[in-house]
């Protein structure tokens, strides 16, 4: 249920690439984290704002909102984490990459240490 209002409230905020990930067997603080990328810093804060609405709609209190006002806004309801970020972060940071367990780097970021 928790979940499914954050996808909700997030796909009526035209969020953008939802990505839902259950981290419950290689985590213990939460066991659903939901990734999604707003246009613009603006829309990240509307998204996060959105999430947080909704989820109080339902009789649930965030834990915290971190990150207010970034490109990246980490919004903790306690069995879902809900990460709201900039295409151009969520880019960089990879989240989906580290949490899938995947930690191998691409080549040419290979190639680019070993030069430094």
């Amino acid at each position: 249920m928790l979940t499914s209002t954050i996808v909700t409230a997030l796909d009526d905020m035209k969020a953008i690439d939802v990505q839902v990930l259950d981290v419950s067997e290689i985590t213990s603080f939460t066991d659903t984290m939901i990734i999604a990328s707003g246009r613009s810093d603006v829309q990240v804060k509307a998204l996060a704002n959105g999430v947080v609405a909704a989820v109080k709609e339902q009789g649930i209190q965030p834990i915290g909102v971190e990150g207010v006002p970034s490109e990246w806004i980490l919004v903790d309801l306690g069995d879902a984490v809900a990460h709201i970020m900039h295409p151009t972060a969520r880019a960089y940071y990879q989240l989906e990459k580290l949490w899938s367990g995947d930690l191998s780097m691409p080549e040419d970021s290979i190639q680019e240490s070993a030069r430094h």
